[in-house]
């Protein structure tokens, strides 16, 4: 069983950072250094937020040609929020956008604070959980030492 992703270095905080940012951004879909540019200011992280994205499908999904993210939960909106109105648009709205703006003003909508905080709250969940699984492990491993040990001694003080 490998080890959780949660468990790096400082993992908590990135997944968090991206979903406080991922969530309320007018688009929701950007490439690796344009999320990187978003979260912490400085477009060269881009290698570090896509291992970040790839190793937590339970918050982030990469488009089909694996070069954009966005975060799963606004994937299920409808892509009808226009990013400069600041609004969802009705379908008549939309039938009546120029092609220019459909193509490129239109995002799905920015979630909640209460859903942001939600996806915050599993993202601590997971990571405590992975801590205790982790502990856990720590005190299976002697525990199955000493056993094998007391057979092993008996085993040999058998043949003596």
């Amino acid at each position: 069983m490998s080890r959780s992703p949660y468990l790096k270095n400082q993992r908590l905080a990135d997944v968090i950072a991206a979903i406080q940012v991922m969530s309320t951004y007018k688009f929701y879909k950007l490439d690796f250094a344009g999320w990187s540019m978003r979260i912490t200011g400085v477009e060269s992280n881009a290698d570090h937020w896509k291992t970040v994205f790839v190793e937590h499908p339970e918050f982030f999904r990469l488009n089909s040609d694996k070069q954009k993210v966005s975060l799963v939960w606004r994937r299920s909106y409808q892509r009808n929020f226009h990013v400069d109105r600041q609004q969802p648009l009705t379908r008549e709205q939309l039938e009546n956008l120029p092609d220019d703006e459909r193509d490129f003003r239109l995002s799905r909508s920015p979630l909640t604070n209460n859903d942001t905080a939600t996806l915050i709250a599993t993202a601590v969940d997971l990571h405590s959980r992975a801590i205790a699984s982790e502990q856990e492990k720590r005190w299976l491993l002697p525990s199955l030492v000493t056993i094998l040990a007391v057979c092993l001694g008996a085993i040999l003080k058998s043949w003596v």
